[in-house]
């Protein structure tokens, strides 16, 4: 047993490791605490606005696709760890300063959008800057367990700090627990500033690094459009359960809200399983992996959808939740892993552009197809759409291999048969 769990945790022997897991573990958790306290103030000032929700909603995610390729490029020309004290300091001057309007009783709508903006438009930096900054910390050998790791804390974050908040707000209200938040992200710079730079696996630098370069990189790499092809059509489709959870449980099975917590709950729990499991992984994982977690995904998804009835929907929702975070973190680290090293905020700028720029388009368009044909829909045409939207990329790369390999180009210097160079791109084992 003990062996066993040394290995799980086996990237948490890295000194600077542990330092950024633990600054990240506050920082998510106080991150889940302040969207429940921010909703909750939005609700309170507008009468139960859900157009000023959405408003903000949105205020906070546009300047992720707007300017999260300009991010990835940021981490790839400067310093990854004073990016990250620098992003964590703005954003937690940020929520201080709401914190003491919301406290003073001077708080506005208006000081919600502002800060919102304000967010939005650090994380753009702060996510493909983090992202890469893991294979910094613990090298290329450790990255999948580090990164099953923090999927672990995150999923954990994400069922105690709403639960944590909700107690704090009917206590001592709203201000105190952005309050809160603003000092988790204090500790991330603490742990950031005491950790050792000899220690960090640092890549050379581009002092010129573009935007466009990492995008050329990317189309020059079949081995990573293929997942990110798949990361989009799921994104869109698939990825929507704060849609269709809340659906499923008040229209389908008529369940109050604690009954609706336990449908979520499952959901959750299954997603933490998959982190751990994640946490075995030793190398880059192959493309088999890749899509057969994704096509498990879309069989799970469509099975919950028919599920009939509720104790049947606990348990397929638990095993989608598990495919959705195994396929997440698989794609995550073959995407990661495969990029050259003096690329990967750049092509991780792009991951995330994808992963989360699909996510409210997709609600849109589930949230449209569930008021005309219920809520079970949701569910089936995204399990459905992602099937055949993994089939349909894993068809179209067939086909490109076919013809390439029909008409081989000339090959120069370390070039691979698929046009890989591999004396820049980093080798893991499949």
């Amino acid at each position: 047993m003990l062996g066993v769990l040394g290995t799980a945790f086996r990237s948490l022997s890295v000194r600077n490791f542990r330092l950024f897991a633990f600054g990240q573990v506050l920082s998510v958790s106080g991150t889940w605490m302040m969207v429940v306290a921010q909703d909750w103030l939005v609700l309170s000032l507008t009468g139960d606005s859900g157009t000023a929700l959405g408003a903000v909603t949105a205020v906070q995610f546009a300047p992720m696709l707007l300017l999260t390729l300009y991010g990835g490029r940021i981490a790839d020309r400067y310093d990854k760890r004073r990016s990250l004290m620098a992003c964590n300091l703005v954003s937690g001057v940020c929520a201080l300063g709401l914190a003491v309007l919301d406290l003073g009783g001077a708080v506005r709508l208006w000081h919600v959008f502002l800060f919102a903006l304000c967010l939005g438009t650090v994380n753009a930096v702060e996510v493909p800057t983090r992202m890469s900054f893991v294979s910094e910390l613990v090298g290329a050998d450790l990255l999948p367990n580090a990164s099953a790791l923090s999927a672990a804390y995150f999923n954990v974050a994400r069922v105690l700090g709403p639960a944590l908040a909700g107690l704090l707000i009917a206590g001592f209200g709203t201000g105190a627990v952005m309050a809160l938040n603003a000092g988790s992200y204090l500790a991330v710079v603490v742990g950031l500033r005491m950790m050792r730079p000899g220690e960090l696996r640092r890549v050379t630098r581009d002092g010129r690094a573009r935007a466009t370069d990492g995008l050329r990189h990317l189309a020059s790499r079949p081995d990573l459009v293929v997942p990110l092809a798949m990361v989009l059509f799921i994104g869109l489709f698939g990825l929507n359960f704060q849609l269709t959870l809340p659906l499923l449980a008040k229209t389908v099975f008529h369940a109050d809200a604690t009954s609706f917590g336990l449908l979520t709950t499952a959901f959750a729990a299954g997603s933490l399983l998959a982190a751990l499991a994640g946490t075995a992984r030793r190398g880059r994982p192959s493309g088999r992996t890749v899509t057969g977690a994704a096509l498990a995904f879309g069989a799970l998804e469509t099975a919950a959808g028919w599920a009939p009835t509720y104790a049947a929907a606990i348990v397929l929702l638990a095993g989608t939740g598990f495919a959705s975070i195994y396929f997440a973190q698989a794609a995550n680290h073959r995407i990661q892993l495969g990029s050259d090293p003096q690329y990967r905020g750049r092509v991780l700028a792009v991951y995330t552009l994808i992963l989360q720029g699909s996510t409210p388009l997709g609600a849109l368009l589930i949230g449209w197809l569930t008021v005309h044909l219920g809520a079970r829909s949701g569910l089936y045409v995204g399990g459905l759409v992602s099937v055949v939207a993994t089939l349909g990329v894993l068809l179209v790369d067939r086909i490109r291999t076919h013809l390439r390999t029909a008409q081989p180009a000339p090959r120069h210097g370390n070039d691979t048969p698929d046009g890989r160079d591999t004396s820049r791109s980093l080798h893991v084992p499949e």
